[in-house]
């Protein structure tokens, strides 16, 4: 399942609940959720992510929060996390943006900075 018309709730639950399934179909059953699924399961999804996140990456502090709280970080700390270019990561973003219509990119001005 590669097209996001595809999920529904039942299929992107059953996914999350299967012992085997492959890391990237998992992967697309998360962000699917996050993008459409109830606030609940939004919210505990982000937990979640902000939490391995913070496990796996422990050098990344978010620069600010969103309006929504969820955590900011520079393009370039991401790159320098995820071991690639400043501009492989912001075209990763910008292609996430693209194909789910929902901002990446949120300017500085707007965000809760961190004290």
């Amino acid at each position: 399942m590669s097209n996001f018309d595809e999920w529904t709730l039942e299929t992107a639950l059953a996914v999350l609940k299967h012992q085997t399934v492959d890391a990237k179909i998992w992967s697309e059953a998360v962000e699917w959720l996050i993008l459409f699924g109830s606030p609940e399961i939004r919210d505990l999804l982000l937990q979640a992510s902000n939490q391995a996140t913070h496990d796996s990456f422990p050098e990344l502090k978010a620069k600010g929060y969103s309006p929504d709280g969820q955590p900011c970080y520079s393009v370039s700390d991401l790159a320098a996390s995820l071991n690639i270019s400043k501009e492989e990561a912001r075209q990763l973003l910008h292609d996430k943006q693209e194909e789910h219509g929902i901002p990446h990119f949120i300017d500085e001005n707007e965000t809760l900075k961190v004290q």
